[in-house]
C-alpha cells in the first residue's frame, strides 16, 4: 500500500523513514513536516476537521470531532472599517458552526494526535499543559476512551474539565509554572507504554491546526492576505504557514503566503523583543528577565511558554521570515477592550488568548500594517465557555497526585505504572 505521506526534515531535507519520531534523525536541529502524495486538497465525506482528511497524518478520523468555524466578520469588520474580514472561531457557539466542547483549538491539535499514535501502535501520550491542551486531550480522552497523562502546573486545575465523565486520564498537578510541568512529564514518557506527545515537533498537532487556514480559504476561496493569531509556543502559526505552502501547491487558492501577524500579551513577550531585534535564538537575560513574575502578570497564561519553537529549522522565526511577518505585543487593557468589542459585535465570550489576537488587529490597523480592502483571517482560537456551562454538565478533572519540580519522579512513575495496569487499555474503536 502506498502511504498518504512521508515526511522529511525541514532543515537537512532528509526523508525520515520513521513515522514514530520527533526529531531528525541525523542531528538537524529542524521541525519534521509531512508531505502529503496527494497536492490538491479533496474535501473528505466528514463533519468537522476531518473534512480535511487529505492532508491530516492518519488514514482514518477519529469521530466525532468538531472543527474550526470560518464566517464574516459582519458587525466586528464594520465597526474596524474593513470590508474582508474573516473569523476562525475555535470554540463553542453552535449557531455558527463552532462545536469544539473544550472551548478551544487545541482540540484540532488533540484530535489527530490521539488517531495517529493509535495508529503507530497505541503508546499511552503524555502531555504537558498550561491548561487548554490538558483539556481539549481530556475531553477527547472521555469521549473516546482513550487513556493520556496529562501534567499541568497547580494553578490550571479549575480549568480541566470534561463534559463526559473522563475515566483514562492521569491528572498529575505541579507546584510551579508551565515549565516546570514540562520537566516532570518529560520523566513520566520515559515510564514503560508511554510516549511523549512532542508538542510543535508532532506533526498531527501541527497539521490539524492547519485546519483553521484550510477552512478559512475553502470557505472564502483563495488563502488570505494577512493571518491574526496569539500565540505562546507559535505551533499554530507555523501549521498556519505550512498550510498555507500545500494551499499555494493546490493551486486553486492563490499564489502568495499571508502575512503573519502575531502577538503576546505583555508582560511576558519574549518572542517579540528577539523578532524585533532580528534574533533567531531567545536569551533568558534579554527577553525573559524576572520571567516567573511577567508569567504573573499577564491575562492570558497559555501564552507564556519559556521555551517555543522559534529558532529551531522550520519554526517560528522562519514563518514570520517567510512571510514578512509582524509580532505585537498586547497589554492586558487592550485585551480587555477587545474581549469587550468582541462581545459587544459577535456575541462571543472569548478565551484571553483570542481577546489578544483581536487587540493585535486593533493595532495593526491603527500601525497602518492593514489596509481597509485586504483579505484578512483573524483566527480566535477559543471561547464560548459561557454556552459550554449552560449546554452540557461539566465534570471536573481531580489530579492522581501533586508534586514539586524539585522532588524524585521514582514515587510517581510507580503510581503511573499502576494505573497502566487499570486503566491503560485502549478500546479497538472510537
Amino acid at each position: 500500500m502506498i502511504p498518504k505521506y512521508r515526511i522529511r526534515c525541514v532543515g537537512g531535507g532528509e526523508i525520515v523513514e520513521d513515522f514514530t519520531s520527533l526529531s531528525c534523525p541525523h542531528g538537524h536541529d529542524s521541525l519534521l513536516r509531512a508531505e502529503y502524495c496527494s497536492r490538491r486538497l479533496h474535501l473528505a465525506p466528514h463533519e468537522g476537521m476531518y473534512r480535511y482528511l487529505s492532508w491530516l497524518p492518519v488514514t482514518s478520523p477519529l469521530l466525532p470531532a468538531g472543527g474550526p468555524a470560518s464566517f464574516d466578520g459582519g458587525e466586528l469588520a464594520r465597526e474596524l472599517g474593513l470590508s474582508h474580514l474573516q473569523v476562525s472561531f475555535s470554540g463553542y457557539f453552535p449557531e455558527r458552526g463552532a462545536r469544539l466542547t473544550s472551548g478551544s483549538f487545541k482540540e484540532l491539535e488533540a484530535s489527530p494526535t490521539m488517531q495517529r499514535q493509535s495508529e503507530l501502535g497505541g503508546k499511552i501520550l503524555v502531555i504537558a499543559s498550561a491548561g487548554n491542551t490538558g483539556r481539549a486531550f481530556a475531553e477527547l480522552s472521555a469521549r473516546c476512551h482513550r487513556p493520556v497523562v496529562i501534567v499541568v502546573p497547580e494553578k490550571a486545575i479549575p480549568r480541566l474539565w470534561t463534559t463526559t465523565p473522563a475515566e483514562k486520564v492521569f491528572l498529575v498537578a505541579v507546584h510551579g509554572d508551565y515549565t516546570d510541568a514540562i520537566s516532570v512529564s518529560n520523566a513520566l514518557a520515559a515510564v514503560p507504554g508511554c510516549v511523549p506527545e512532542g508538542g510543535a515537533k508532532n506533526i498531527a498537532r501541527r497539521d490539524g491546526m492547519g485546519t483553521v487556514m484550510l477552512d478559512a480559504a475553502v470557505t472564502a476561496g483563495r488563502i488570505p492576505n494577512h493571518y491574526i493569531q496569539a500565540v505562546g509556543s507559535g505551533t499554530g502559526a507555523i501549521a498556519a504557514w505550512e498550510a498555507s505552502l500545500r494551499l499555494i501547491g493546490d493551486g486553486r487558492y492563490g499564489s502568495h503566503l499571508p502575512r503573519l501577524h502575531l502577538a503576546q500579551n505583555e508582560p511576558f513577550t519574549p518572542m517579540v523583543s528577539a523578532w524585533r531585534e532580528g534574533r533567531r535564538e531567545i536569551s533568558a537575560e534579554k527577553d525573559m528577565p524576572d520571567a516567573a513574575e511577567r508569567v504573573r502578570g499577564v491575562m492570558a497564561d497559555v501564552l507564556t511558554n519559556r521555551t517555543p519553537p522559534y529558532g529551531i529549522r522550520g519554526g517560528l522565526f522562519d514563518a514570520l521570515e517567510a512571510t514578512d511577518g509582524m509580532m505585537y505585543s498586547i497589554s492586558n487593557a487592550a485585551g480587555a477592550d477587545a474581549m469587550q468589542r468582541v462581545r459587544d459585535t459577535l456575541d462571543i465570550d472569548l478565551d484571553p488568548a483570542a481577546a489578544v489576537a483581536t487587540a493585535a488587529l486593533v493595532q495593526s490597523i491603527e500601525k497602518h500594517m492593514i489596509k481597509p480592502d485586504d483579505h484578512i483571517l483573524l483566527n480566535l482560537t477559543g471561547g464560548g465557555y459561557e454556552r459550554i456551562f449552560e449546554d452540557f454538565t461539566l465534570h471536573p478533572l481531580a489530579p492522581a497526585i501533586t508534586v514539586r519540580p524539585d522532588e524524585s519522579r521514582d514515587a510517581l512513575a510507580k503510581l503511573l505504572k499502576e494505573w497502566i495496569v487499570h486503566h491503560g487499555r485502549t478500546p479497538d474503536h472510537c
